[in-house]
């Protein structure tokens, strides 16, 4: 399926995006590097590659823009291991993870319209919810999930570290 919003064109990855996605991804995450300490930003920017490298179950969505990739997201179906846990299958729902938008793109919409594919592939498959995972350091993604009626599920939440907290937000689909 293919998205235009504001000239930004949301398709399904192909093979040739692999590089680029990636290349994108870590300048995305890049910054977060700064504020973990570098043992754990290591062994995330491993996770993150060797999710971006997946071939299954997520869907790999890319956000297209004058011809170039400029962002991508991961949408998992219902019960997959997104972060390496399972989860009960009653309670499962689709799970958005490793949004990433360009660092020169930012402020164009291009996240906002990975999400809303997210949200239109979540609600396409039967789902009843929308999950995503986010930390305190990536303020500017949180209010942009709660700007768009995700709402926190600590229920969710879960801690690589002693000093780590990952917060599960929701969407409620119609």
């Amino acid at each position: 399926m293919v998205q235009k919003s504001t000239g930004v064109s949301i398709r399904d990855a192909q093979e040739s995006d692999q590089d680029e996605v990636r290349r994108i991804t870590l300048a995305a995450y890049e910054e977060y590097a700064q504020v973990m300490p570098p043992l754990f930003w290591e062994s995330y920017r491993k996770n993150i590659v060797e999710s971006l490298d997946e071939k299954e179950p997520a869907q790999h969505i890319v956000a297209e823009y004058a011809g170039k990739i400029v962002g991508g997201v991961l949408l998992y179906p219902p019960a997959a291991r997104a972060y390496g846990v399972a989860t009960a299958e009653s309670t499962a729902i689709p799970e958005m993870r490793l949004l990433a938008v360009d660092p020169e793109m930012r402020g164009h919409g291009i996240g906002n319209a990975l999400t809303r594919e997210c949200v239109q592939r979540a609600q396409q498959a039967g789902s009843l919810a929308l999950g995503l995972h986010t930390a305190d350091m990536m303020q500017t993604a949180m209010q942009m999930y709660e700007r768009m009626g995700f709402v926190r599920a600590p229920e969710l939440d879960f801690q690589p570290t002693k000093d780590t907290l990952v917060k599960g937000y929701r969407l409620q689909l119609s």
